[in-house]
């Protein structure tokens, strides 16, 4: 739910000057994948490396990127906006490094192979399915499941919905769905802070030619070249319309299920896109273990700003849940 640079066309999200010049960024975007150490790119000095996937599913054939040994135990990953899988790299090599198999897909519109038309195609319902698609074609019976931004609320969702396959939830930035459309109807400083939202949800192309044209965030804690890498596939045609759509089909009411699985909920004390009372309360959504790591100075885009930390907790969480 990254807000995006626009000038003066959108309000609040011209109060982040220094996520301009990202454009010039994208001339470097080709040496992305060689950087990230992906398909076999990278030095030998880098270990684990990350592995392409392609996940087929009813919906279409999702991308990937996969780490660790086929046998160890099963991670999910989804990222958020404007990010792809690749936004957990850090996270990807350490449970790598520790025995797991983790595994984040580039979810729904993010895929070439799954970017079907219509806004109603990209409500939260469809994206939870596509949860329980991919770990069936991956044939998971029970996995981890871990969120950030629109893949925490997706993340969310599928940890209720499915708790007999789903061993533990880590959402990252995003309350519980409940808690945030609470936090919508009645907190000033959330419906402040979403904002930028109601630009996002303009009919196409008003907010997609705004931000192709001042180019995407320079995303705090993002390397230059990842983030050119975030640029060039969301400028390919139908990608920007697509992540958008997200914003157009959801308004995160009707998911009042309260989550059952050993939680651990991670936000950040400077994160302009979310209030702290959606964070609190989320505590009232959760009927099983439930730990809130709220990191002092850390901005929206945790698992890439505070990456050495997020992974430490995601780790430390892990292990304590039995498998």
């Amino acid at each position: 739910m990254v807000s995006v640079s626009l000038g003066r066309q959108a309000g609040r999200m011209s109060n982040s000057p220094s996520r301009r010049g990202f454009l010039k960024l994208s001339a470097t975007a080709t040496v992305a994948a060689a950087s990230l150490g992906i398909a076999g790119t990278a030095s030998a000095a880098e270990p684990p490396r990350l592995t392409p996937l392609r996940i087929p599913t009813a919906s279409g054939t999702f991308d990937a990127v996969a780490a660790g040994p086929r046998r160890g135990r099963k991670v999910l990953l989804l990222h958020g906006f404007p990010e792809f899988g690749i936004e957990w790299d850090h996270q990807l090599r350490a449970l790598a490094a520790a025995g797991y198999r983790a595994v984040a897909p580039d979810q729904r519109g993010y895929s070439p192979g799954v970017r079907p038309t219509g806004i109603e195609n990209y409500r939260l319902d469809h994206a939870v399915r596509d949860v329980r698609a991919m770990a069936d074609a991956l044939g998971w019976h029970g996995f981890d499941l871990v969120g950030h931004d629109w893949g925490a609320a997706v993340a969310w969702i599928a940890a209720a919905k499915y708790a007999r396959r789903v061993r533990s939830l880590t959402a990252v930035s995003v309350p519980h769905p409940a808690a945030f459309a609470e936090a919508l109807r009645s907190d000033p400083a959330q419906q402040e802070a979403s904002k930028y939202m109601e630009f996002f949800r303009q009919p196409t192309p008003i907010p997609e030619d705004s931000i192709l044209a001042s180019g995407p965030p320079k995303l705090p804690g993002v390397a230059p070249e990842k983030s050119a890498e975030y640029f060039r596939r969301l400028s390919r045609p139908g990608a920007l319309t697509a992540a958008l759509n997200w914003y157009r089909a959801n308004d995160f009411t009707g998911y009042e299920q309260r989550v059952a699985v050993p939680t651990l909920f991670i936000a950040s004390t400077n994160d302009s896109m979310v209030a702290p009372s959606g964070v609190a309360a989320t505590r009232n959504w959760v009927t099983g273990p439930y730990r809130l790591e709220n990191l002092a100075g850390v901005g929206h885009n945790v698992p890439e700003e505070a990456a050495e930390t997020t992974t430490a907790l995601l780790l430390t969480h892990l292990d304590s849940v039995c498998s």
